[in-house]
């Protein structure tokens, strides 16, 4: 009588010569086919086989299927690499674009910045974000009278209101006036630059720096006469072509314009 513990060293064998083991076909493995004596790198593996490259450079394609192929003389099952997925696309903000989206129904909070050329720019960068968070952008062409134009709209709790001044640097007009209209349902941020244009980076205008504008001149008028741009309305296309993304805009405005769209939204 046979015991129980007895082990058929011939059905062991058996058992362990028909595990072959499975590679993936990654680009450059060197891999044989048995049937040809074909030899070479891989070059690519999809649904209609292996594409192989000898050392002379002739190419074949050879069908996947179980031990296909030898690596050193073994045989392999060789499969295909796992697809990676796919990027997130990202928006000029920077963040994930939504494909396919509705603009979401507007939110009661605003954000004001000072005239149409800020608001280009924002929403040439933002305008993604802005229509994820229904978040309407206003020019108000100025802030001379910004506490009359905040008492008018009357903010509150869910109708938030951000403003985005230029120039927002201390012992200036644009600080004062910030902080006469400060309360906890109105933000004001804003950069340290004369002009929105100034938030965009030289480099990708072109140029090197921008230039001095003296005191008592338009300034737009006076970057437009010194670069030989035309009329302000030139520069303005000039300057909003060239903007792709944040990366063509200076931290501080790119700072602002994020802390701004996350308090009307009311994020945390």
């Amino acid at each position: 009588m046979q015991s129980q513990r007895y082990r058929d060293p011939l059905a062991d064998g058996a058992r362990r010569k028909r595990e072959i083991p499975t590679v993936i076909g990654e680009s450059g493995l060197v891999v044989e086919d048995p049937a040809s004596g074909f030899c070479g790198a891989v070059i690519s593996v999809g649904k209609d086989g292996a594409v192989l490259e000898d050392a002379k450079g002739r190419r074949r394609v050879f069908p996947l299927r179980p031990a296909g192929f030898l690596i050193d003389g073994q045989p392999v099952t060789l499969v295909r690499p796992p697809v990676a997925p796919p990027k997130p696309v990202r928006s000029a903000s920077g963040s994930v674009r939504i494909e396919g989206l509705r603009a979401r129904t507007a939110r009661g909070g605003r954000i004001w910045v000072e005239g149409i050329h800020d608001a280009a720019l924002v929403e040439r960068v933002w305008g993604h974000d802005l229509r994820v968070e229904g978040v309407v952008v206003e020019p108000l062409h100025g802030i001379d009278d910004l506490a009359g134009a905040v008492a008018e709209f009357g903010p509150t709790e869910t109708s938030r209101l951000g403003v985005l001044v230029d120039h927002l640097v201390a012992g200036t007009k644009e600080t004062r006036t910030a902080a006469g209209v400060a309360g906890p349902h109105v933000l004001v941020t804003g950069h340290p630059y004369v002009d929105v244009w100034q938030a965009v980076r030289p480099a990708t205008v072109g140029i090197r720096r921008w230039p001095e504008v003296p005191r008592g001149t338009d300034w737009k008028t006076g970057v437009c006469t010194a670069l030989g741009w035309g009329e302000p309305a030139d520069g303005a296309r000039r300057v909003l072509g060239a903007v792709r993304d944040f990366r063509d805009l200076e931290t501080p405005l790119i700072t602002a314009v994020e802390q701004l769209i996350d308090f009307v939204t009311g994020a945390p």
